[in-house]
């Protein structure tokens, strides 16, 4: 199936591994040309691989989402290079897991800014951009948690909330305007974020890594967790032409997992 992501422009945000580099290296398989950013030094081998996998155009830039600065010189960085931006994936990692008490009204602050005030920082970069073109689509990464809670990580299930609600706000207002607005939310999907919880997990329950792990994928339908590979597919094509009537939608990518109502 053809996408329409030939020579399109895709900026994914912390992209230099995990669920943002699938979804940049998936972009790059359809033609896209892409510009990726993060704070690893992680980023440099990650856009020599997308360039000599696809031999796709790629900007990279060391970024920090949190800081507005970073944010602007990304953006105008990948205008100067690309002359457009068709699509943002909005991504920032996850704040840190914890429980109510173990968390402090620090840890809130610096969630907030990395999970919701990065993405109100990069749309308000880049969809007067979008708004001036008439066209564009925005997908958030975010979490099943949106959908229903994820024990331990009270941090990510309260801030996420914020974002799908002001992307479902801005659907409604810029969906005239031509631009698409979803969000994407996984589950267990198996990433080094996804080892560190486990791990976080083991150690509280005096268990190991792999017996959480089993205790996830009881939980899921499909018996497994997905993979960054079907991630990054699955990214590609809810930013893409190819989902033109999708908008406004909070899709899921749990394997069946979510229990709770939609």
């Amino acid at each position: 199936m053809d996408l329409g992501l030939s020579d399109k422009v895709a900026m994914v945000t912390a992209a230099s591994k995990g669920l943002g580099k699938a979804a940049a290296l998936q972009f790059a398989r359809e033609g896209a040309r892409v510009a990726i950013c993060a704070r690893s030094q992680a980023l440099d081998s990650t856009a020599a691989k997308i360039t000599e996998e696809t031999g796709t155009e790629v900007l990279a830039m060391r970024a920090d989402v949190t800081r507005q600065e970073d944010i602007d010189a990304f953006v105008q960085a990948t205008l100067e290079k690309f002359g457009v931006i068709d699509i943002l994936i909005l991504n920032a990692g996850g704040p840190p897991p914890g429980t109510f008490l173990s968390l402090t009204v620090g840890d809130w602050q610096a969630a907030v800014e990395l999970t919701l005030m990065s993405a109100v920082r990069l749309c308000y970069a880049v969809v007067p951009h979008m708004v001036e073109r008439g066209s564009g689509s925005i997908v958030a990464l975010e979490s099943v948690s949106v959908k229903q809670p994820v024990d331990g990580l009270l941090l990510s299930n309260s801030i996420r909330m914020s974002v799908i609600g002001m992307l479902k706000t801005m659907a409604n207002e810029l969906g005239p305007q031509g631009i698409r607005i979803n969000s994407i939310n996984p589950a267990w999907t198996h990433t080094g974020r996804v080892d560190q919880l486990l791990q976080a997990r083991a150690e509280a329950a005096r268990t190991t890594p792999e017996e959480e792990g089993a205790k996830v994928t009881a939980a899921v339908p499909l018996g497994r967790m997905g993979t960054v590979e079907e991630f990054g597919r699955t990214v590609a094509w809810l930013a893409s032409p190819a989902a033109s009537f999708v908008h406004g939608h909070a899709l899921l990518f749990d394997g069946g997992a979510a229990k709770a109502a939609l």
